[in-house]
């Protein structure tokens, strides 16, 4: 009688182990972080702009080979507006600025000029070309103007550069040969919309 139960024991024990055998646990795992690609910023340069400069300069005018030269100072006010074709940002600017001699009366020179520079991003160098119009006593002159210089974006609405340009006024006061070239570096801030 010992023998049945045992064999009901064996019989019982033997259909559980082949009925399914030892099944692992589920462990649900967490689903992995979805991570979004780092995106550098694009810096677009279109758009418009105002701000302040302020620099100094050399004045000359020369005569029959002789000539006289006198520095100053130059601040005032520019506005323009840049567009960004990708590498390459075409522009205008019309700026005023003052223009206080040493031992001359002051003066007013005006300037229209046309901008193309190259988009680093942040960082545009640029080249510039127009005409300048200087006003002051008994001068009253229009000429060419062209230069070079930098701008760099601090922020993308706020805008440092330096910049340096000359102005060549030919036949002054409607005297052959009298000519008056002015070099000026300035230092740029600029407010961009």
């Amino acid at each position: 009688m010992k023998f049945i139960p045992a064999a009901v024991a064996v019989v019982l024990v033997s259909g559980a182990a082949h009925a399914g055998g030892y099944v692992a646990p589920v462990v649900e795992t967490a689903p992995a972080p979805v991570v979004a690609p780092v995106v550098t910023p694009v810096s677009d340069w279109t758009g418009f702009y105002a701000g302040l400069q302020y620099g100094q300069g050399d004045a000359e005018l020369s005569f029959g080979g002789e000539s006289l030269s006198e520095d100053f100072d130059a601040y005032g006010l520019h506005a323009g507006y840049n567009r960004d074709f990708g590498q390459f940002v075409l522009g205008g600017e019309l700026d005023y600025n003052r223009i206080n001699l040493d031992y001359s009366d002051n003066a007013d020179l005006v300037r229209l000029r046309g901008r193309a520079g190259y988009d680093l991003g942040r960082f545009m160098p640029y080249v510039s070309l127009g005409a300048a119009h200087i006003d002051g006593g008994d001068l009253s002159e229009t000429a060419v103007t062209y230069g070079l210089g930098a701008d760099f974006k601090v922020t993308e609405r706020f805008v440092v550069g330096a910049e340096y340009t000359r102005q060549d006024f030919d036949d002054v006061l409607d005297v052959s040969g009298a000519d008056l070239d002015t070099d000026m570096i300035q230092l740029r801030a600029s407010f961009r919309f």
